[in-house]
């Protein structure tokens, strides 16, 4: 089962509270709080508002940086989570990409770490598939989540990502979360309505509902940081729910 909903930063000049209400008249169901602006670790009193705009929690997105990041960190960021009754914490796996980073141990030692500490807490760790981090490639990350007993990974597209590719990434990965955008060749800087990528988003959602396993697909990276193209785009995720 998909659960629709965003990441809190898509709208970072937001309030908790006018996350809360788009995302309500949206439809949609859940929200990753942001721990830049949104939620700060140790800031419990913001996660009592995101929990009091009645959406699910789908995850505390956090900025540790495993093997960079101070471990000291970790403690606030872990409790903020408990605070907001978070089933996952996003972490980034280091601050290079795999094959930049010929000794991966420190990585693996400070999520091994990560993850420890928050099975402790009820929570767990998951990894931001991204570039310049060792989640840069879908075998990285493979051997990533064989290195790290206990860690799970999110899954986004790259810009103008193939079909082929995506679907295989996701069935491979079996990832708790999608993040939800559409880029054009040229990424970040070429976002597109949703809606322009719908021969791969249908498939790709269909791939991560065959198991009946309960995941998030959060929208992110709107065309022109636009509410009313974010609008747009929840429409376009819950007509592609639909069996």
């Amino acid at each position: 089962m998909l659960i629709p909903g965003l990441v809190s930063v898509t709208f970072r000049q937001l309030s908790i509270e006018e996350i809360g209400e788009l995302a309500t008249e949206c439809g949609l169901q859940a929200v990753e709080w942001g721990g830049d602006v949104h939620v700060p670790p140790g800031d419990f009193a913001a996660a009592r508002r995101a929990l009091d705009t009645g959406l699910k929690v789908a995850a505390y997105g956090s900025y540790y940086r495993a093997g960079v990041s101070d471990r000291g960190d970790l403690a606030a960021i872990l409790e903020t989570a408990a605070e907001l009754d978070a089933p996952l914490v996003r972490v980034w796996a280091g601050t290079a990409g795999s094959a930049e980073c010929p000794d991966r141990g420190p990585v693996i030692e400070a999520l091994q770490h990560a993850v420890e500490h928050a099975d402790a807490m009820g929570t767990k760790i998951a990894l931001e598939y991204h570039r310049n981090t060792l989640t840069d490639t879908l075998d990285s990350t493979v051997q990533l989540l064989d290195e790290v007993d206990g860690v799970v990974s999110y899954w986004q597209p790259r810009g103008g990502q193939d079909v082929f590719s995506a679907v295989h990434e996701v069935r491979t990965l079996e990832p708790v979360t999608a993040h939800v955008f559409s880029w054009g060749p040229g990424g970040f800087t070429e976002r597109l309505p949703l809606a322009a990528r719908r021969d791969m988003w249908k498939p790709v959602l269909t791939e991560l509902a065959r198991d009946g396993i309960e995941r998030n697909a959060l929208l992110e990276f709107v065309l022109d940081d636009s509410p009313e193209q974010f609008r747009e785009d929840a429409k376009s995720l819950l007509s592609y729910l639909k069996p």
